[in-house]
Order: structure tokens, then C-alpha cells, then sequence
């Protein structure tokens, strides 16, 4: 994640990756809440690997590896202050001040444990699901930028997939960020146009998506039907803001 993005943004993918994750993270709060109050209509996990797999919320939350939204709102790390365009009510435009919280902070190194990440992730789903049977299931949001470095993490995949609540099965999407302009596949519905096994082997351990997503990703402009996975090999910058927005849209908050 210490590459930088190649294309029109020029950070390097660890900081782009955290300020989309935090700004995610503050949208879900917004969402939740209700008469100025959060409530708890999602649990939050956020899992990193490289040098290390584990937690990676900052913080109050350090060491946090399931968090209620409202707890999650309540205990950000830190408070920055970021200027923001907003319309000056005659068609232009204007920078106001806005607090931006943050709950996680970019890191850069070691290798791709990707069998390690998803089998603590299994374990986290496993927990969640024995205590919410009647719940929506949770959607897993796989970020990666290189193949793993651990094993084929295929079955441990799988094994996610499987996990299920009276509501659905769990969902599991994948998204693989490149630092070069190659073509980029977003939400296919089969392999054919993947490049090589690994392209493939994360198609195989991304879910399908329901209706809900697939209508949040034609509202972006997105070529998705009926059979499109939720998957982008050699995502850019904008692919990653999109994967966290459909991923996260359809959340059943009500």
C-alpha cells in the first residue's frame, strides 16, 4: 500500500485507502442516526494485514475488533478540520470548515497474509452471526493490492460465504488496487475476462450482488446485471471509492 496510485490521483493508495475508510466510517454514523441520536442498526469491524493481521481501529477503539456504531461514534481517535465546497445558495461554490473525525490511520508494510486476514475475519462473522440469527447477514469488504503471501485463502473464503443468518448468507467482496493503468474489471458476472489465477481465484470468493447493490452501482453509472459479483481487479482511486459505496449503501438501517 506504499505505491502510489497511477492515474489522475497522485497519493500513495495506504493514505487514499484511510481517508475513504474514515469517511465511510462517518457516513454510516450519519445514517444511524436518528433525532440526534446513533443507534445501533450495524456493528463495525476493521481488520488490517501486512507486518500484522488484527484490529486496526484507532484510539479508545485500539484493539477493538467489533464496535456498535454508536460506540463507534462516540470515540474517534482525533478530530480534524477540513475545508469542504458546499453551494453558496447562487450557483457556486464556497469552502467552508468541517470536523472530520478519524478512527483509523494509513500503515505500510510487510507482506500479504491474506489466509490469516480472512480466517480471523471468519471468526469475527462466526461471533456475529451465533449472536444475530435473525439479522442481515454481514457484508465483508476485502481490500487488497497484491496476491497472498500465506497460502490459496480459496476455502477460508468459501467458508465466509457459507455463514448465514435467516436473512441471507454472508457477503463477501473483493477489491484488488493496482499503481498501474491496466485495464481495470469491475463487477463481472463470470472469469472470462480476468487476466490470470488470481484475478480468478478472488472472483470465485466474492459474493453475487442482491438487488440493493445492484441498483446502488447502476445509480453510479455502472454496467452491472443479474450475476455480477462484487469484485474490481486492478481497481483505481475511483474504484475504491465506489467499492466502499456500494458496499456499504444498501445497509439495512431503518
Amino acid at each position: 500500500m506504499g505505491d502510489m496510485f497511477g492515474g489522475e490521483i497522485v497519493a500513495r493508495k495506504a493514505d487514499f485507502v484511510a481517508d475513504v475508510m474514515n469517511r465511510t466510517l462517518h457516513d454510516l454514523v450519519i445514517r444511524c442516526t436518528r433525532t440526534e441520536e446513533v443507534r445501533n442498526y450495524c456493528h463495525i469491524s476493521v481488520i488490517g494485514y501486512g507486518g500484522s493481521v488484527g484490529p486496526v481501529l484507532a484510539g479508545p477503539l485500539t484493539g477493538r475488533d467489533l464496535v456498535p456504531i454508536a460506540e463507534l461514534a462516540d470515540n474517534p481517535a482525533r478530530i480534524e478540520t477540513r475545508t469542504k465546497k458546499v453551494s453558496d445558495g447562487a450557483g457556486g461554490l464556497v469552502d467552508t470548515q468541517v470536523r472530520f473525525p478519524v478512527w483509523l490511520e494509513p500503515t505500510i508494510g510487510g507482506g500479504t497474509p491474506m489466509c490469516q486476514a480472512l480466517g480471523l475475519v471468519q471468526q469475527i462473522a462466526e461471533r456475529w452471526v451465533s449472536e444475530h440469527p435473525g439479522g442481515f447477514p454481514p457484508t465483508v469488504l476485502h481490500l487488497t493490492d497484491g496476491e497472498s503471501t500465506d497460502g490459496e485463502p480459496q476455502e477460508i473464503g468459501k467458508r465466509i460465504m457459507g455463514l448465514k443468518t435467516s436473512d441471507g448468507e454472508v457477503l463477501l467482496y473483493s477489491c484488488h488496487v493496482s499503481a498501474t493503468r491496466s485495464a481495470k474489471v469491475e463487477f463481472p458476472d463470470s472469469d472470462s475476462a480476468l487476466p490470470d489465477n488470481f484475478a480468478k481465484m478472488l472472483f470465485s470468493i466474492s459474493s453475487k450482488l442482491p438487488e440493493p447493490f445492484l441498483r446502488s452501482a447502476r445509480q453510479m453509472g455502472l454496467n452491472t446485471g443479474e450475476g455480477s459479483r462484487g469484485f474490481v481487479f486492478n481497481g483505481d482511486a475511483a474504484s475504491v471509492v465506489q467499492f466502499f459505496e456500494i458496499g456499504t449503501r444498501p445497509a439495512n438501517m431503518r
